[in-house]
């Protein structure tokens, strides 16, 4: 079966992130590219970082989701230039992420994030729950390794962070 690309990038929009489920694998901007190789349907990922654990069964539940609705011939292929970077997620996944409870990358800070911090720059995250700004960093290591463990010292709730690549 050939679908259309604007077919299977809606079907791709379906698979939920391994790690963050309320977050598509489209809203994460992993997905880099969809395009027909004659008869074969290539598919190109760049995971968040090269030695992400999920990588594995973002590709596995690709690979499933296209046979299961017909695609016989599929190329995966791993992209890691240009590295993948959260200003690649989408405005309605960093909503998602809010409703959640993580607070979503702080715009801008993509490329200078780790530049600002090294540096000694605050980085002002504001609270996923209640909005204050007046949070801090508990841990640079969160639940997985691209999120930092936050607080609020308003609302005095913990918050996971999803750090900047």
């Amino acid at each position: 079966m050939r679908a259309p690309v604007d077919q299977v990038w809606a079907w791709l929009s379906e698979l939920a992130d391994p790690e963050i489920p309320v977050l598509t694998l489209t809203d994460l901007g992993v997905i880099r590219d969809v395009a027909w190789e004659g008869d074969t349907l290539a598919v190109t990922v760049t995971p968040t970082y090269s030695g992400c654990p999920a990588t594995a069964a973002i590709e596995m539940d690709i690979a499933a989701a296209l046979r299961a609705r017909g695609i016989e011939r599929l190329a995966l292929r791993r992209q890691l230039s240009p590295p993948w970077t959260t200003a690649w997620i989408t405005a309605a996944g960093r909503k998602k992420l809010r409703g959640y409870g993580i607070a979503p990358p702080v715009e801008g800070t993509a490329a200078t994030g780790r530049v600002a911090a090294l540096l000694g720059a605050r980085l002002e995250v504001p609270c996923p729950r209640c909005g204050s700004p007046d949070t801090e960093e508990v841990s640079r290591f969160g639940s997985t390794p691209c999120k930092a463990l936050w607080r609020c010292r308003a609302c005095r709730e913990p918050f996971d962070y999803f750090k900047c690549h």
